[in-house]
């Protein structure tokens, strides 16, 4: 049993591996192992928690951590220009972020980066403190609330199948940092119907198309910001 279970992490590990590489993230092992315990994290948590649909390691490998892992390089290059721009600890809000996704993948990735994960759900926000204490990223942070009530300024606001943008901008406002916080919003085909139906005082200013290796499946990112 152990040896059957054994070869399944290695293929699973060397599938993450090879994703990472494909999208040239130069992950240590120590990033690598990270984003192998927060699967099994996961697994364990779903069985109780209900915190994906999806259950079965394959699929999580590809629908869930590759999936977020293709939004790590773009996430990377707009943090780097904000320090370049004086912004000394950049904070992350990811809303609806259930699971952790890709809020934990971006904590893992992105160390410099402090990341918070909003949920609505107790029990979503309480597996996100799990995470950050069993794999010990003092920069991730679950919370249980509303984004609505959410006032603290992040210089980042992310979320991945989580609403339509116009409500994503709409909730999530008050949290946006001025004037230079941006929202960052993984999609699957471009979203041209919820684009034109942005409010007026939220500009687009990229469409980011992503790969996903191993995922046959269209993927974006829209940048906006307010105006």
């Amino acid at each position: 049993m152990t040896m059957a279970v054994n070869t399944h992490y290695d293929s699973l590990r060397q599938q993450l591996q090879a994703g990472a590489d494909a999208l040239a993230l130069g992950l240590s092992d120590v990033q690598v192992g990270l984003l192998m315990d927060f699967l099994a994290l996961l697994q364990k948590w779903n069985k109780v928690y209900n915190l994906t649909a999806v259950r079965d390691p394959q699929e999580m490998m590809t629908h869930h951590l590759l999936d977020s892992l293709a939004a790590v390089a773009p996430l990377r290059r707009h943090v780097a220009g904000l320090q370049q721009g004086g912004v000394a600890a950049v904070k992350l809000l990811d809303v609806g972020s259930g699971g952790g996704l890709p809020g934990v993948v971006f904590a893992i990735c992105c160390p410099e980066v402090d990341v918070s994960c909003v949920d609505t759900v107790g029990k979503k926000a309480a597996f996100i403190q799990q995470a950050a204490v069993a794999l010990k990223l003092r920069n991730l942070h679950g919370v249980h609330a509303r984004v609505e009530t959410l006032t603290t300024p992040f210089d980042l606001i992310s979320c991945r199948a989580f609403a339509s943008l116009p409500d994503f901008v709409t909730w999530s406002r008050s949290a946006l940092a001025a004037p230079h916080g941006v929202w960052l919003a993984m999609k699957g085909k471009h979203p041209e119907d919820e684009i034109a139906a942005l409010p007026a005082d939220v500009a687009v200013f990229h469409v980011e198309q992503l790969t996903v290796p191993g995922l046959d499946a269209e993927r974006c990112i829209v940048w906006m910001k307010p105006v």
